[in-house]
């Protein structure tokens, strides 16, 4: 008995510098944070409680509104284009062909590199290529919104791969000789046999994209930095290649007067990424139990 409590003694006297770190470097700031977007503030300091004017703000600011519906397209785009790249990678590399581990490698790389250097470098190649054609990424929103669709499948692909590389390692072999012992071809096999099987690392891969592409802030930075800008019927400037995320950013830094809707801002993406977490974890969970 003595033993016991004095074990007990023992783990709370080592946990409680960790829970202390976390609550002093988490869970106050996380609080306060929400806190300071019901406020109007320029230093934490000197908040003052403005209820819900910030968040009204919030929605009556074209340039977040603008921002949120072209990270929703994005995000469309990108996750659709990134699992069919990384699928049929994946599907080749699973073929048994000659170098396929090399190839592993060498589609994995690009994930290992920061956003910030990615962006920089596919910057110089696109204006590069765009320069022959009189033009420059920054003057066009479609081309600032297909560099980065480029640059994030180039990103992404690899280390989604590596997922769908090992779904398709787990499916049975004995479910393929089944299907062809019953006459199967290889189009019936993937529709029939491989793609339900898949089923979990394709949900896993759709909602890992889907945050990574919606949180997307250093690659945006970056590459286009929100450009090109044109003047809104408020006379503000809203920026057509900006994201969700970089709009928060310059919204908070641009206006020392403007923190408090930045804040408010901030919160709105927070909800929104726990949302699709949420969602994440209800699908994944609802194939393991199918299974």
């Amino acid at each position: 008995m003595f033993r016991k409590r004095s074990r007990k003694i023992y783990s709370l006297i080592f946990v409680l510098p960790t829970l202390a770190a976390f609550v002093i470097g988490f869970v106050y700031p996380f609080f306060n944070g929400i806190y300071l977007s019901f406020c109007k503030f320029r230093t934490t300091s000197n908040a003052t409680f403005v209820g819900f004017d910030n968040y009204i703000k919030a929605f009556q600011n074209e340039g977040f509104l603008r921002s949120f519906w072209f990270t929703a397209v994005f995000v469309v785009a990108s996750v659709i284009l990134i699992n069919l790249i990384a699928f049929f990678v994946a599907y080749v590399l699973t073929l048994g062909i000659r170098g396929s581990n090399v190839f592993r490698t060498v589609f994995f790389m690009p994930n290992l590199i920061g956003g910030i250097i990615l962006g920089y470098i596919w910057q110089l190649i696109f204006n590069g290529i765009l320069q022959n054609f009189g033009s420059n990424i920054d003057l066009n929103a479609t081309y600032g919104f297909w560099g980065l669709i480029i640059l994030m499948c180039w990103q992404q692909a690899g280390y989604m791969m590596i997922i769908y590389i090992a779904g398709f390692q787990s499916v049975p072999a004995d479910l393929y000789e089944a299907a062809r012992i019953d006459g199967a071809g290889k189009k019936q096999v993937l529709t029939n046999v491989t793609l339900p099987m898949m089923m979990p690392s394709i949900t896993i891969c759709t909602f890992l994209t889907l945050t990574n592409s919606f949180k997307l802030f250093d690659q945006n930075l970056a590459l286009t930095n929100g450009a090109p800008g044109v003047v809104s019927s408020s006379g503000s400037m809203v920026y057509q290649t900006e994201m969700m995320a970089l709009n928060i950013y310059k919204t908070f830094y641009a206006n020392q007067n403007s923190r408090g809707v930045g804040q408010a801002e901030g919160v709105i993406f927070f909800v929104i990424v726990v949302i699709i977490a949420l969602a994440q974890l209800y699908f994944t969970r609802r194939k393991e139990v199918q299974q």
